[in-house]
C-alpha cells in the first residue's frame, strides 16, 4: 500500500511505501535482468520503488509496465512520462508526471535525522550558509533537495554536478544549477521521512 504525497504542483504524482522482505520478488523479469546480479537488498529496494511507480502510473491510465534500468543507471519510463525513483534502507519513493506538463523530474528520500556534522561544509554553498541557520543546515533538507535536482538534471543534460554546483533557495522554491543556469522548482515534504522533489517545465 502506498502513501500518496501532496505536492504543491498538482500535475506531479508522488508516493512512498515501506520496503518489505517480500519485495525481493517485486522486480519484473526484464527489470531484474537490467540489474544483473545485484544483492538482495538492492533488489528489494529497487523493486519497492518500482511498485510505487507502477501504482502511480496506473492512476493515470498506464498498464503495469517494466521500468528497466538504462546503461546510465536511469529508469526508462513509458513514452510520454517523466519520473524518478528513490529509497533509503526502509522506505521507497517514486514521482511521475506527463512529459507535456514537466520536462524533467527528480525525487529523493532520506530518513528524518540530522546529517553527520562534517557533511555540512561539503553540501552547503556559501550562499546557503548565509541564508540558513546552522540548525537548519544540519538537517537533511538541503541534501535531499540537491539529490532530487541531480536526478532531474542528469538525464536531460548528461553532465555531472556536485553539491556546490546547486544553490537551494526555499523562500523562492527554486534551486539553480550554476554551470547551465538552469532553475528547478523544488518542494520539500517532511513526514516521518524527508522527501525532496525537483522539476522544471
Amino acid at each position: 500500500m502506498i502513501e500518496y504525497l501532496g505536492c504543491r504542483n498538482s500535475r506531479l504524482l508522488a508516493g512512498v511505501r515501506t520496503i518489505l522482505q517480500t519485495d525481493d520478488d517485486a522486480l519484473l523479469p526484464s527489470e531484474a535482468a537490467s540489474f544483473g546480479g545485484v544483492v538482495s537488498k538492492v533488489r528489494r529496494q529497487s523493486g519497492a520503488a518500482r511498485l510505487v511507480a507502477r501504482t502511480l502510473l496506473g492512476s493515470v491510465g498506464f498498464p503495469s509496465v517494466p521500468i528497466v534500468k538504462s546503461s546510465d543507471g536511469d529508469p526508462v519510463w513509458p513514452s510520454g512520462i517523466v519520473g524518478s525513483l528513490a529509497h533509503h534502507d526502509t522506505v521507497a519513493a517514486a514521482a511521475i508526471a506527463r512529459r507535456t506538463w514537466v520536462a524533467a523530474l527528480g525525487i529523493d528520500i532520506e530518513p528524518n535525522e540530522p546529517l553527520p556534522e562534517d557533511l555540512v561544509d561539503l553540501i552547503a554553498t556559501p550562499r546557503e550558509k548565509a541564508r540558513y541557520d546552522s540548525a537548519f543546515l544540519r538537517e537533511r533538507y538541503i541534501f535531499v533537495l540537491k539529490e532530487a535536482v541531480y536526478k532531474a538534471y542528469f538525464p536531460v543534460f548528461k553532465r555531472m554536478v556536485d553539491f556546490q554546483d546547486i544553490d537551494v533557495d526555499l523562500s523562492t522554491g527554486i534551486a539553480r544549477v550554476a554551470d547551465t543556469d538552469q532553475d528547478f522548482s523544488i518542494e520539500l515534504l517532511v513526514n516521518k521521512d524527508i522527501i525532496g522533489v525537483a522539476y522544471y517545465s
